[in-house]
């Protein structure tokens, strides 16, 4: 069962639970109780089996057929290769690489299988006909939602995202899907005004009941709907187990993980998968100078009233990390007094300060930090020199302030980094780091020469994007986007 992190609903099923999204009037939900998962009693199994069985283990209430058919998706015919998600050893570091889905991007691998776990779950609202997808996008999650979604039969999709704050080859992933359902639309803002339109859009309740008589209810693609966030969980068990095929992990050892994030997804999956029993010993945050969530493990203050800047990564300009959310209920032992008081706080002044016992609580759990943009080239430069190997900027963020942790504490835990995206999709960027002579005014020019400095070949998704025709709508401001729904969708 599911509860909210409000306590201001009741508890759901896991069907209902991704139905529904995120709490209709405020707040998210998690799960009551983690099951255990010893990684002795897995060894051997294929990624597409890992999936199922920890799929089974957090919905009971789906067949053991649909489950299967969920994590059937993990396959070659989607995926690169056998391997979804392969470890790489650079180094003293495994590099887990997250990105070999349609998209280039580790969104893939939760959005190619929320389509199922959602196609079943909507049947628990037997008045509706559709369902309509809203998804807002700091880069990434959208192209792996249009993809996910595209075509699907009773869904429709729509993606808001910041028009100046997505990368060339991001924005045009998106502009040239061409699903009869798809829309995309760029917003005049940043992600975090994106980000809590659509937020407002699930908690009104009128404009809910406005679509749902007209037979279409809401879900969300985003981190903030568990069935978002449940198959994230899967990558961190597998990380483990070739770790330890490769011997780099003795069994039984702990590793570390170090993941680059914004909206607090990511690395909240390796916390529940440490949960459920993992060898995992520290979780590392990772933050560009947007770094609102290492400031808040040194400070115990969560503020969003800060200069907010536009990085070379932009799926972490975040302000507002909505999956802090379920964290904090975890750290404060469950109260959802605590998290109703902290998030109007946030509301209503943009900041709160947790009490003594829920930072140290946090500080446990987590480590953090954060790099510089200068600091991000510095070390895509050292990483290729030393290891020929290409980081994008987001894993450049995570290696940096890996870096920095062992540095300060000394600790030679092997450790895995969270590899979230091709380097070609950031293709400028990186080759600023690799080769700063090499670099053209024109993105797809630098798409070609990345992979002919490196030998590394260019993502098939990322092929030809230049060629494409566009779609999508006109730009809108982030208080027009629900009038703007209501006349695409019900007029």
């Amino acid at each position: 069962m599911y509860e909210s992190t409000r306590g201001n609903y009741p508890e759901q099923t896991g069907k209902e639970a991704i139905a529904l999204g995120m709490v209709p009037v405020g707040g998210l939900f998690v799960p009551k109780h983690y099951p255990k998962i010893n990684w002795e009693d897995i060894r051997g199994i294929t990624y597409p089996q890992l999936a199922q069985l920890i799929f089974q283990s957090y919905l009971p209430d789906f067949t053991k057929e649909k489950c299967i058919e969920a994590s059937e998706i993990y396959n070659k015919n989607v995926f690169d290769s056998d391997n979804p998600a392969p470890l790489v050893n650079v180094g003293k570091m495994g590099i887990l690489e997250l990105w070999h889905g349609p998209t280039a991007a580790f969104k893939d691998m939760a959005l190619q299988v929320l389509p199922h776990l959602l196609g079943e779950s909507m049947k628990v609202l037997t008045q509706t006909d559709r369902v309509l997808i809203l998804v807002a996008t700091s880069g990434d999650t959208g192209k792996a939602a249009l993809e996910g979604f595209k075509n699907v039969k009773g869904t429709e999709i729509i993606v808001f995202y910041p028009e100046s704050g997505v990368s060339t080859v991001q924005e045009r992933q998106m502009t040239t899907t061409d699903g009869v359902n798809t829309r995309v639309v760029p917003v005049m803002g940043n992600f975090d005004q994106c980000q809590s339109a659509v937020k407002e859009i699930f908690a009104n309740s009128k404009l809910r009941e406005t679509f749902n008589q007209r037979g279409i209810a809401f879900s969300s693609a985003n981190s903030i709907n568990w069935g978002r966030l449940l198959p994230q969980i899967v990558y961190y068990f597998w990380a483990y187990l070739q770790a330890v095929e490769s011997q780099s992990l003795r069994p039984g050892e702990k590793m570390n993980v170090v993941v680059p994030t914004g909206n607090f997804g990511n690395i909240l999956a390796a916390y529940y998968a440490r949960m459920m029993g993992l060898p995992i010993n520290k979780l590392i945050c990772a933050s560009n100078e947007n770094n609102v969530l290492t400031d808040f493990f040194v400070e115990g203050i969560y503020n969003r009233n800060r200069s907010f800047y536009v990085t070379s990564s932009p799926s972490m300009d975040i302000l507002i990390s909505s999956n802090f959310e379920r964290f904090l209920y975890e750290m404060s032992g469950k109260r959802p007094d605590k998290i109703n008081n902290w998030y109007k706080q946030l509301q209503e002044r943009g900041e709160f300060k947790v009490d003594s016992d829920t930072l140290a609580m946090a500080r446990e759990a987590v480590v953090a930090g954060w790099a510089s943009e200068a600091e991000v080239q510095m070390v895509i430069k050292a990483v290729y020199q030393e290891y020929s190997y290409v980081l994008d900027p987001h894993t450049a963020v995570a290696v940096k302030v890996y870096d920095d942790y062992t540095k300060k504490t000394g600790d030679k835990t092997f450790t895995i980094i969270a590899s979230t995206a091709s380097p070609f999709k950031f293709a400028k960027t990186v080759l600023e780091g690799i080769d700063a002579s090499a670099v053209s005014g024109d993105e797809w020019i630098n798409l070609k020469k990345l992979s002919e400095i490196t030998g590394w070949a260019i993502p098939q998704g990322l092929q030809g994007l230049e060629d494409k025709q566009t779609f999508g709508l006109s730009h809108v401001r982030p208080k027009e986007i629900s009038e703007l729904i209501r006349k695409v969708y019900i007029s």
